[in-house]
């Protein structure tokens, strides 16, 4: 986030540079630029660095996934102060799963326990473990059962967690099940 802060400046920097020649050479000219003309290009550049930067975080994101996790779900928005984005939403936050490292439960081969990466912008990754009935289809969320249980995954699910409905054209269903 420094370097992006540092990069916000440079862009301003920059931008304004380029209107203090604009203002030399109409100097030279022999016209006077608007005074208001370097700073509004320092804010041209401000803005226009930090909404590319909005807008291509979500492509940045997914080229440095590791092989075998895929993005089940992207959450578009449009917000009152980013007026841009009723143009086109900004994706802030999305959803991947980690299907190349799904295990199988050995007594059902239905049931799957999958890890999820959930990203947003500006904040840090977490992960959550969900367990995937295919032949229902459920999920349910995985907590880790104490280091001396001997319950199998779906015992555990079963006993501590209650199952919640997938539809068939779920994104998580459709890439952990169809795959």
């Amino acid at each position: 986030m420094l370097y992006e802060f540092i990069a916000t400046i440079a862009a301003g920097f920059g931008l304004a540079g380029i209107a203090l020649i604009i203002t030399h050479l109409s100097k030279l000219a022999g016209k006077r630029a608007p005074k208001w003309l370097i700073p509004l290009f320092a804010a041209i550049g401000i803005f226009g660095f930090q909404i590319q930067q909005e807008y291509s975080w979500f492509d940045q994101q997914v080229t440095q996934l590791p092989e075998g996790v895929t993005v089940v779900k992207k959450i578009e928005e449009s917000t009152w102060f980013r007026p841009w984005t009723y143009v086109k939403p900004q994706i802030l936050r999305f959803i991947a799963a980690d299907i190349g490292n799904a295990t199988v439960q050995v007594d059902n081969p239905d049931v799957y326990l999958v890890n999820l990466y959930l990203f947003e912008r500006r904040r840090g990754v977490q992960k959550v473990s969900q367990v995937i009935d295919c032949s229902v289809p459920a999920r349910a969320d995985y907590v880790l059962p104490a280091k001396d249980s001997t319950l199998t995954i779906d015992e555990h699910v079963k006993q501590t967690t209650a199952w919640r409905a997938l539809a068939k054209d779920d994104p998580l269903f459709t890439s952990v099940c169809m795959s």
